[in-house]
């Protein structure tokens, strides 16, 4: 079963500018990044349980390549997957879960 997304507006900008910030560094590494980001979301959307609760409800995984987590949280009865942050480990990680 294949799950909905939903993005959180905090989600969609650090996304954003994490992908200006790698294209700006070298040409297609942002396009890289963001390949690797979608690859992970897929695999979020097909198995959603996989990835461990760090501090409920929320759940993260590592992005391939990039020092990232995506942070969501999972709703099974509304069979829906909220996209929380997609975080740089170089922050605090006290902003995981809010701005």
């Amino acid at each position: 079963m294949s799950y909905q997304l939903i993005f959180e507006a905090k989600a969609v900008k650090e996304f954003s500018d994490s992908f200006d910030w790698y294209e700006d560094q070298q040409e297609e590494l942002g396009n890289r990044f963001e390949k690797a980001v979608y690859e992970k979301l897929s695999e979020i959307q097909k198995y959603p349980e996989r990835y461990p609760q760090k501090r409920k409800p929320y759940r993260e995984t590592g992005i391939k390549k990039f020092p990232f987590l995506i942070v969501y949280e999972f709703d099974k009865l509304k069979n829906t997957i909220f996209i929380i942050s997609i975080f740089h480990t170089s922050r605090n990680p006290k902003y995981k879960y809010t701005g």
